[in-house]
């Protein structure tokens, strides 16, 4: 029995379309009113998110991850630097260069708030 291999170009076109769905599905989840936040990459080093917080606390009020704030636990510095990058990348506008914390920032699109600590996000 003989069989029939579609030709390889019929393939990349095949696998484009497939690509092209999940992209729109992709796009869509980041739709305006979906949400983005700013974390800080886990990879960070110290010294990185300690300037991070440093910088963004010039601009925007870091009381939320002070004692008493509803950030300050649990006492990890990429948590308390992730809550204050995205405090600044939201009071800014929600530009990828908002975000780019010298490449130590990401977009997250599922909110990264916990227990009473909220992030906050405005449309």
């Amino acid at each position: 029995m003989t069989t029939v291999t579609p030709p390889r170009f019929l393939t990349v076109i095949f696998f484009f379309f497939i690509i092209s769905g999940a992209m729109l599905k992709i796009a869509k989840a980041q739709a305006p009113g979906q949400g983005a936040w700013c974390v800080a990459k886990p990879s960070t080093s110290d010294e990185e998110l300690q300037n991070n917080i440093a910088y963004a606390c010039t601009y925007i009020d870091c009381k939320i991850i002070r004692p008493g704030g509803a950030c300050f636990e649990p006492q990890k510095l990429v948590n308390r630097a992730s809550v204050v990058m995205n405090l600044y990348y939201q009071t800014y506008g929600r530009n990828y260069w908002n975000c780019d914390f010298k490449g130590s920032g990401i977009i997250a699109v599922t909110d990264p708030s916990y227990g009473d600590c909220k992030y906050s996000f405005r449309q």
